[in-house]
């Protein structure tokens, strides 16, 4: 068989006592979206080669009585694009033991450019290689304490289901492992595909992914004060008529200024980020009213059901209608 050119690669970790569904769960998830993009995409699509690695080629059983066999070895997740650690049945202490080399393996990976995707107490491994030193993680809710004791220079963030820092991914959950892999569709396959993939696999209604997660560096936690003020006004006055220069005004700052800290510490303009909070607003009033469109955009601050619609379209690519009866259809399933 000849293997397609540039395909991207996805590398996922395998050992015994695993936890089977994250890595079946994201193997499927980015199989749906692969075949969604190359009915799309044309000649823009890229086809996945997923690889099974171990710390050797023999076989994985686990407590269901699957198995799995190995394609590779773990020397060679550097040739992987992305890379998932599936989490660990109870005490991960004897797993880690048993597989001490891929800790190095994904170290080096990571230094090869691989981003990296870690998965409950398999996060413990990406703690065990360093990469996690001083930098956020999350794990499992149960193992969290033990985690801390662990791993003490690390930055655990308990209250979160996942955490991003540059290209290490952690997630506390199955749930959170499937929303950050809907993100990864969207930056392999682009929002259309994401969608279909939410939309197969989920069955609850979940805040988008940038809602989640704990970013390092993320617009709110920058050390500029005077412009995090600004965001904690814009996020209490979405609502109203707000012109930025204006707000630039009310905070001293010109608005040539204003612009310019906004953007340095916020790494998006300010008209950006006001049009964010006044989407997601949207969207909540959408799910769970019964405003009609035109009164969901007055009272977020679009001022027009035309001008709400156009961002749906940019930011979405469906209309508020559209959005609304996928919605309303998730949430007739979730309370029958």
């Amino acid at each position: 068989m000849v293997r397609p050119e540039n395909p991207i690669k996805i590398g996922f970790c395998i050992y015994s006592s695993m936890l089977f569904t994250s890595v079946s769960l994201p193997a499927e998830m980015l199989r749906a979206g692969e075949a969604f993009a190359k009915r799309h995409l044309g000649h823009d699509f890229k086809p996945l080669r997923i690889t099974w690695l171990a710390n050797d080629t023999s076989p994985i059983s686990n407590e269901l009585g699957l198995q799995i066999y190995p394609d590779e070895a773990f020397g060679y997740l550097s040739e992987q694009d992305y890379i998932i650690v599936p989490s660990i049945w109870r005490n991960p202490r004897p797993v880690l033991r048993k597989n001490q080399s891929l800790a190095k393996a994904l170290n080096e990976a990571w230094q090869q450019g691989s981003t990296i995707i870690g998965v409950g107490t398999g996060v413990c491994f990406l703690a065990e290689s360093g990469l996690l030193e001083h930098h956020p993680a999350t794990t499992h809710w149960h193992y969290a304490k033990q985690f801390k004791l662990n791993y003490p220079s690390v930055d655990l963030k308990p209250d979160f289901f996942i955490t991003q820092s540059e290209r290490i991914y952690t997630v506390a959950s199955l749930n959170a492992l499937a929303d950050v892999i809907v993100h990864l569709i969207s930056q392999l396959y682009g929002v259309a595909a994401a969608q279909h993939v939410q939309q197969n696999f989920s069955h609850e209604i979940r805040k988008p992914y940038e809602e989640q997660r704990f970013l390092e560096g993320d617009a709110d936690t920058h050390p500029d004060e005077l412009i995090a003020s600004i965001q904690f006004w814009l996020k209490n006055n979405y609502h109203t008529e707000i012109v930025l220069s204006g707000v630039a005004e009310q905070f001293d700052l010109s608005y040539r200024t204003f612009n310019r800290r906004f953007k340095a510490a916020t790494d998006q303009t300010a008209a950006h980020y006001l049009q964010t909070i006044r989407l997601e607003n949207a969207k909540e009033l959408l799910a769970s009213s019964n405003l009609s469109i035109q009164d969901v955009a007055i009272s977020v601050g679009f001022n027009s059901q035309g001008l709400l619609t156009r961002v749906f379209k940019q930011r979405l690519n469906q209309t508020p209608s559209e959005y609304r009866k996928i919605v309303r259809k998730k949430l007739f399933s979730q309370n029958h």
